[in-house]
């Protein structure tokens, strides 16, 4: 469609383009005269997600999950949050006086006031988060500029105090099981070092160390006693004598004499004196050596007894040593299981407390991530377009839908008005084109014949 054919069919449908364009300027006026004045105040809040928890400390590396935003602003539409906003609003200033008394009319119908003016005031906010930023804006729309600005900074602060109220609530309820948890424990705790002591006093320990190896050190004498004494025994000579050395020297003398004796044999007879007394004296010291290896032999014998029963009395010790180590070990070993249960015990107590007293720190905390970067002030201007501005908007608005109406009508109702439509209409080429008759004038009585005839004839001539 050419510009030609569009103004064509303006022209000719200007009644209706005209009624609704003048329908949409007086719908317009008319919106501008009774709409209430409202005013919008903006409440901007930071949601900073790098800052770390000062009692658990966690970095936070990278950006945010994708709906942390938008979680956010679910928290601030929330009726938590409404319900605290009702709680911070005074009762006698608006709008919670207008609300409350719209509320109670609602009453009647079983809806609670409360429920009610939190409804109406989360109707009247707009949370909208900040383009590439953390900044939250909050906005509310009241009928006075101060009314709007105490609604908008008293859900920032309801926000604030609903993000402790999240962050701390959860820490209470582990506080309490925490400390059910720390009694146990304390319980377990006290439990396990009375089984230690117990059985320490029952045992009669006093330091299982210094004992062990006192009594370690005494098996280790015996064995090594018995060992040396065995070694002893059979070591010894058969013949107990030959160690004597008072038999020794007999044993040599009475060797001497009989080499003298037998020396002297050859020249000297046995009755000669010298024999005789070489004789009496071998005699005698033969009897001496006997006498002495019979002392010697039951001597040794005596002493061969005294080690047997010194041997048994070792054996005996040995093994009596044996069991009170072994004893002293069982000791140790059942000691030192009670000594693990305690100090398992104590750490396992160690670590509750800890984890209860961080619970209880961050159950006490007023801290968050979330900080107000400014309170909302009272709006100067009123919210949405001014009057002129709604004139002008209503005005191209118009402008649009006359121009729509305009083309649907003539849909509806199709007229050929130009060359172009004919063409259209027959699908023939338009071979010529006859320039159209203008209509005759009105000519005024009181013109002249002769003027109406030149009148005429210009126009004829033209």
């Amino acid at each position: 469609m050419s510009l030609y054919q569009l103004f064509s069919i303006l022209r000719a449908r200007r009644l209706v383009a005209g009624l609704i364009l003048l329908s949409t300027l007086a719908l317009a006026l008319a919106w501008i005269l009774f709409r209430p004045t409202q005013y919008t105040a903006r409440a901007p809040v930071l949601v900073d997600i790098t800052r770390p928890d000062p009692i658990n400390p966690t970095p936070v590396w990278g950006n945010p999950a994708p709906g942390f935003m938008a979680t956010q602003i679910d928290i601030v539409k929330s009726d938590r949050v409404a319900e605290r906003v009702l709680q911070l609003l005074p009762a006698d200033q608006a709008p919670m006086k207008g609300l409350r008394e719209q509320a109670q009319k609602k009453e009647k119908n079983g809806t609670s006031p409360d429920r009610g003016i939190s409804q109406a005031l989360q109707e009247r906010l707009e949370v909208k988060p900040a383009r590439e930023s953390n900044v939250i804006n909050i906005t509310w729309t009241g009928r006075t500029p101060a009314e709007a600005a105490r609604v908008a900074n008293a859900f920032a602060q309801a926000y604030l105090d609903t993000t402790v109220d999240l962050k701390t609530d959860p820490q209470r309820k582990y506080t309490v099981w925490f400390d059910d948890q720390v009694k146990e424990a304390r319980d377990r705790l006290q439990k396990a070092q009375q089984r230690l002591a117990d059985y320490q006093q029952k045992a009669g320990i006093v330091s299982t160390d210094e004992r062990a190896d006192y009594e370690t050190t005494r098996l280790n004498d015996l064995s090594q006693q018995l060992v040396a004494l065995q070694n002893r025994g059979r070591t010894a000579p058969a013949g107990a004598s030959d160690a004597s050395p008072l038999v020794n020297n007999l044993r040599q003398d009475a060797a001497r004499l009989e080499a003298k004796l037998a020396q002297n044999s050859a020249t000297m007879g046995s009755r000669h004196p010298e024999m005789q007394r070489l004789q009496a004296e071998l005699a005698t010291l033969r009897s001496r050596m006997a006498e002495e290896s019979a002392r010697v032999g039951q001597t040794a014998a005596s002493a061969a007894e005294a080690a047997k029963v010194r041997e048994r009395e070792l054996v005996a010790a040995l093994a009596e040593q044996k069991q009170k180590v072994l004893a002293m070990n069982k000791q140790r070993g059942d000691l030192s299981l009670l000594k693990s249960d305690v100090d398992s015990a104590q750490k396992a107590f160690e670590t509750v407390s800890a984890s209860s007293a961080q619970a209880r720190l961050q159950s006490m905390s007023n801290q968050t991530n979330v900080m107000r970067l400014a309170s909302a002030v009272e709006p100067l201007d009123p919210a949405g377009p001014t009057k002129v501005q709604a004139l002008l908007i209503a005005l191209v608005a118009g402008s649009i839908l006359a121009m729509a109406g305009a083309l649907l009508a003539e849909l509806a109702n199709r007229r050929v008005r130009t060359v172009q439509d004919l063409s259209l209409v027959t699908h023939l080429p338009i071979l010529a084109t006859v320039p159209a008759v203008a209509p005759p004038r009105y000519v005024h009585p009181r013109l002249s014949a002769p003027a109406s005839r030149r009148l005429a004839l210009a126009r004829s001539g033209g």
